[in-house]
């Protein structure tokens, strides 16, 4: 570019010699002080275009990264997308087996609700039916008491209600002859005062007990009897033909034989033996 300043000037020069004209030395200064000035300008200006180009290198690079971090970003940010849409999913999927599980769980807590009134119900009416069965035992033993008052009062006979378990206790004598089996007429009349109560209850069951003291089956006697068993089984089984015969459900009967092996008092008196040599007549649930 200073070339082409100089070139101007010489050609300035020579055309001013070539026309006849002559420059004054002060005008010829003055053009070149202008050149000079306009080389300092060019050169000022090229160093700025230097710098602003290595500035816009530096922007472009710049430019260059931020364009990079964005793509990261833009890359994270379908990460975060993607995860988060994963996320709802699980999210959703818990929730609807939450919500399936609380659904299954108050439908359980409602039949268990349900359940449970039921068994409220049942122990009520159970409650009620045991009331009644009390009431119909309680009813039976004052029967009992009225109607045999006088074997109560001579000894013979001994009732006992006991939760719900109600026992008519006879001392054999009122109804066997001694080493007997067959009730005697006397006690067929004591045993009639019991079927006349009995013969109306339908929710027991009657179980007849024979028991004996522990006197041993001697002499002839051994041969129908060879031991106590035979003699209360005998007894027991009389007896409940006896009420079979009037009238009483023989599905409620039972005959059961205890020998000498159920004693209510000791064997080494004769107060105790008699006691224990008896029949017992039984009230129980049935089962």
């Amino acid at each position: 570019m200073l070339k082409k300043v100089w070139l101007l000037a010489v050609l300035t020069a020579l055309s001013m010699s070539l026309t006849g004209c002559l420059v004054g030395e002060g005008k010829y200064l003055k053009k070149v002080e202008e050149a000079e000035n306009l080389d300092k300008s060019l050169t000022s200006l090229q160093q700025q275009f230097r710098s602003l180009n290595a500035e816009n290198e530096g922007l472009k690079a710049t430019v260059d990264k931020l364009n990079k971090e964005v793509a990261g970003l833009g890359k994270e940010k379908e990460k975060l997308v993607a995860d988060n849409r994963e996320l709802d999913k699980v999210l959703k999927a818990k929730s609807d087996t939450l919500s399936k599980n609380i659904t299954e769980l108050r439908q359980k807590i409602a039949d268990l609700e349900n359940e449970n009134a039921g068994l409220k119900e049942d122990i009520a009416n159970l409650q009620k039916a045991k009331e009644e069965e009390v009431q119909k035992t309680s009813k039976t033993y004052e029967d009992l008491l009225d109607k045999m008052k006088s074997e109560i009062s001579q000894g013979q006979v001994t009732i006992s209600e006991l939760k719900g378990k109600l026992t008519v206790n006879m001392v054999d004598a009122v109804l066997f002859d001694s080493g007997k089996a067959e009730v005697k007429p006397d006690g067929l009349l004591v045993l009639q005062k019991v079927v006349d109560i009995l013969k109306n209850i339908k929710d027991k069951s009657i179980r007849i007990e024979g028991h004996t003291d522990n006197v041993q089956i001697s002499g002839a006697l051994t041969k129908k009897f060879p031991t106590n068993w035979e003699l209360s089984a005998a007894r027991a089984i009389n007896v409940t033909r006896y009420l079979q015969q009037q009238g009483i459900d023989p599905a409620n009967l039972a005959a059961v034989a205890y020998g000498e092996y159920k004693p209510v008092a000791g064997n080494d008196t004769p107060e105790g033996r008699t006691k224990n040599r008896r029949i017992e007549i039984i009230l129980v649930p049935k089962e």
